[in-house]
This record gives C-alpha cells, sequence and structure tokens, in this order.
C-alpha cells in the first residue's frame, strides 16, 4: 500500500498543474464547485459494520477530472466488539475523481489517500503498585493510521444544481509495526507479570459506501 500513495500523489500534482488549462475548455454548464452531506458505512470484517456522517467537497477541473476532499466521523463507542483498534472513529480523505459525465448521470473512478483516526486505537498497560490483576491498569490513546480509498462513484443530475451520489471502495487502512504490552502468569512465582510481542506491519481491507446529496455552484 505504501507505494500506492506517492501514485495518487503524482496523480494529483498532474491534475493541479493540468488544471488551469482544461479550465480554460470546461463547458459553461459545469458548476465549478460542489458540497455535499454524506451517509456512509464502513465494513470491516462480516457482520461488523460503522455508520457514519460527514461532508464533502469537490471542485470540477473539467467535466472528467476533479479533485476532492471528504471527511467522516463514525460516532460510536466500540469497546471490546472485535477491531483491531476500538473507540470512535474520525476519517479524512482527499483525492481525484475521474469518469465520464453524461447530461443526466456520471460514471468515476476515485483514488483518495487519507487518515483515519481511533480513539482508542492503542494502549499502554501500566503497573500500578498493586497485587494480582489490580497490579496493572490500561491506558487507551488515539491511533492515526494512513488509509487508501479505491473505488467508483456513480452519480445523477435532477438539476443543474443538485448532484445526488452513490460510492462503492475498497478502503485499505495500513497497520505499522507496534509493541503491544500483555499481563501473563509467572509460573515460577505464581504471579503476574508485564510482558509484550511485536505486532507486524500489515494492510486490512474494508469495504466502504457513502450516499449524499450535494449542491453545485
Amino acid at each position: 500500500m505504501i507505494r500506492k500513495f506517492p501514485i495518487a500523489i503524482a496523480i494529483i500534482a498532474a491534475s493541479f498543474l493540468a488544471g488551469p488549462a482544461r479550465a480554460r475548455g470546461q463547458s459553461r454548464d459545469i458548476p465549478r464547485f460542489e458540497v455535499a452531506a454524506e451517509f456512509t458505512s464502513i465494513t470491516f470484517d462480516p457482520g461488523l459494520s460503522e455508520p457514519g456522517i460527514g461532508g464533502r467537497v469537490t471542485y470540477n477541473l473539467d467535466k472528467h477530472v476533479a479533485l476532492e476532499a471528504a471527511g467522516y466521523f463514525f460516532p460510536r463507542q466500540c469497546h471490546f466488539c472485535g477491531r483491531v483498534e476500538e473507540g470512535q472513529i474520525a476519517q479524512g480523505l482527499f483525492g481525484v475523481k475521474i469518469g465520464k459525465r453524461f447530461k443526466k448521470w456520471g460514471v468515476f473512478g476515485k483514488a483518495r489517500p487519507g487518515l483515519m483516526n481511533f480513539s482508542r486505537g492503542a494502549f499502554d498497560i501500566v503497573p500500578t503498585g498493586g497485587t494480582g490483576l489490580n497490579a496493572f491498569r490500561i491506558n487507551f490513546r488515539r491511533q492515526t493510521n494512513l488509509v487508501f480509498d479505491l473505488g467508483g462513484v456513480v452519480e445523477f443530475y435532477p438539476s443543474k444544481k443538485i448532484v445526488l451520489r452513490a460510492d462503492i471502495g475498497d478502503t485499505i487502512i495500513r497497520y505499522p509495526q507496534r509493541t503491544v504490552d500483555y499481563v501473563t502468569l509467572d509460573p515460577t512465582s505464581g504471579g503476574f507479570r508485564l510482558d509484550s510481542f511485536t505486532s507486524p506491519s500489515f494492510n486490512h481491507r474494508t469495504v466502504q459506501v457513502i450516499a449524499g446529496i450535494g449542491f453545485r455552484f
């Protein structure tokens, strides 16, 4: 996945450089800006989905290429629910949308790198000086991961100023290598002790769907 981020950045940079030339040839009936309110759902594993809300800002370079920035918030407090990370989720994405626009609808592909923040994404086990399991406490902290949103977009244009949009994509989450603490029973002393292991880096693919209404101007 790390190799995909420079590619996406190169695409975005090329779009910026080509923007002025495209804009000169842009049809006058294509509004330049869009703002949208959106609902989203991300599925980490079968039966493990999180609903969220957010918004999007789009700048249309021409009829075929647009730059986008989007942000989403998943409010459910996840505690021991089966995800790699827990707590609430915030997601920010920025990238390009490329495709074909017709009179009343359009179909596009999208590539949007970004960040995903988990409010309880990492934890530390801290000795308290007590005995037994009370000898330790867990301190949760935020964790921010790289993500990459690849997928397709379908848009409908009921009027010049309104766009209805549906996205489906493969949101790839990058989990870096990290050291994880855990409490284990010491067979020699019969008490508990703190130990750790190193978790290797890996990518986790999720399915994210988005639907919303936008206003063009």
